[in-house]
């Protein structure tokens, strides 16, 4: 039989969307590459950023948790969170096991590496940068929030995010995987604080605007207060090349599934609504529109469906 390589896939972001998105793919005979956010500084994350002075790792390990290929009792004790203890109370175990490794190792990527391992994970989960970096947001109003998990709580308007360092550098590793990619998948993921920190470490977001590889942006479902309120999924892509300063994107996907009105009451007083498809303005982006029924409803929250999600981006390999 003929040797074939399997097709590689790299998916960007960060947050809740990142993770669903890998759990359904991984099913799938593909290489996958996660590379994810370090801009983050609240909850478990931030506390073991800034006593351990490392880069936080919860995005990371929901991420390695979702490629996992281990015992779902063993994945459940990496997820499992503290509820008391006064120094333990909100950590995660899996964040405290990479801030270990990261102790073992002396560097945050070889902690990564070895984790991975041990939860034998499928694929690579690379951090945008082996360190941790600041988020900051410039309002419309001309003020400047420094902090990620601070920005959503502003309630204005995001003129542009940026980082400090201005300069940091990305893995080379990560550069590497994108060069090499038959897909890049962006998203889904909230797009100043998750997907855009990513994309500002500026030799990623260079490679990715040279990149030959097919390049897809999953739109998020529903808009988030503080971020993205009365956003269209044009204004999602408009964000994206802004800070960019390139038209990176072949492709969007969308859902346009009906959503129940009772839980669009609920997220109405989150002031958060569905994202529109206005699919006018993304053609004069030129970008190919994939526009399907992609949620799935649990407890009254809506979620990009990981099987449903999977399909339609292995689809378009």
């Amino acid at each position: 039989m003929e040797w074939r390589k399997l097709p590689r896939i790299v998916v960007i972001g960060g947050g809740t969307g990142l993770p669903v998105l890998l759990r359904g793919l991984k099913q799938y005979p593909i290489d996958i590459t996660a590379i994810v956010t370090v801009a983050d500084d609240g909850g478990s994350s931030g506390r073991l950023r800034s006593e351990l002075q490392i880069p936080p790792p919860g995005d990371i390990r929901n991420c390695l948790a979702a490629l996992s290929e281990v015992e779902p009792l063993i994945e459940s004790l990496f997820q499992h969170r503290f509820r008391n203890g006064n120094e333990l109370s909100g950590h995660a175990l899996g964040n405290l096991l990479l801030a270990a490794m990261t102790s073992i190792t002396g560097d945050f990527v070889s902690g990564i590496r070895e984790m991975s391992k041990v939860l034998n994970v499928k694929g690579k989960v690379l951090p945008a940068a082996n360190r941790a970096i600041i988020l900051h947001a410039e309002l419309e109003d001309g003020t400047v929030v420094t902090g990620e998990s601070k920005i959503p709580n502003a309630n204005k308007k995001i003129k542009r995010v940026f980082l400090t360092p201005s300069d940091v550098e990305p893995l080379p590793e990560t550069l590497e995987e994108i060069n090499n990619a038959d897909l890049v998948v962006i998203g889904p993921g909230s797009l100043y604080t998750s997907i855009l920190p990513n994309l500002l470490v500026s030799k990623i977001g260079q490679q990715l605007c040279h990149s030959k590889a097919k390049k897809v942006y999953v739109c998020n479902v529903m808009t988030q207060a503080g971020e993205t309120m009365g956003y269209t999924a044009s204004d999602h892509v408009k964000a994206l090349y802004d800070h960019l300063k390139c038209a990176f994107l072949n492709s969007i996907i969308v859902n346009d599934a009906e959503l129940p009105k009772a839980v669009l009451q609920r997220y109405k007083l989150e002031n958060a609504q569905p994202v529109k498809y206005d699919k006018e303005k993304l053609e004069n982006y030129g970008l190919e529109i994939i526009n399907k029924d992609l949620v799935q409803i649990k407890n009254g929250v809506i979620r990009h469906d990981t099987e449903k999600i999977a399909k339609v981006i292995y689809s378009l390999l």
